[in-house]
């Protein structure tokens, strides 16, 4: 929720109310298909909540790329273009999901590839809707 309240209101401002909520929920479920489909044995239950607010993240580096985020380095805060932190957020999610692809007890329960999924379709609508 930290990763909404950081960059959902940028988000939101640019699509308008309705338009960020359509485009939150179709974020949310392209993070649950893209879960399912490397875990639909998995007894686990899955909601795309987090591939929601993945697709947040991914619109913010399409719409703000060059803002500066403040994050912490071991303990010292420093701010890094948007672009940098998602990045590197994006890449740690996609190799943390390769263990995903034994089932959700290899990613320890973390729906990894919810995040890479909704992430994905949220950078695509931010680049089809003029992008910055």
């Amino acid at each position: 929720m930290l990763f909404l309240w950081i960059f959902g209101d940028n988000v939101e401002d640019r699509l308008g109310h309705i338009g960020f909520l359509g485009f939150y929920l179709v974020c949310g479920v392209a993070g649950t298909l893209a879960q399912f489909a490397v875990s639909s044995g998995s007894a686990i239950l899955v909601l795309g909540a987090s591939g929601a607010v993945a697709g947040v993240m991914g619109a913010y580096i399409v719409m703000f790329p060059g803002s500066r985020i403040r994050v912490l380095i071991t303990i010292i805060p420093v701010r890094v273009p948007a672009y940098i932190a998602i990045g590197v957020w994006i890449i740690l999610q996609a190799v943390s999901g390769l263990g995903s692809f034994g089932g959700t007890a290899a990613a320890g329960g973390v729906a990894y590839l919810a995040h890479v999924g909704g992430f994905s379709v949220g950078l695509v609508l931010a680049l089809l809707a003029g992008g910055s």
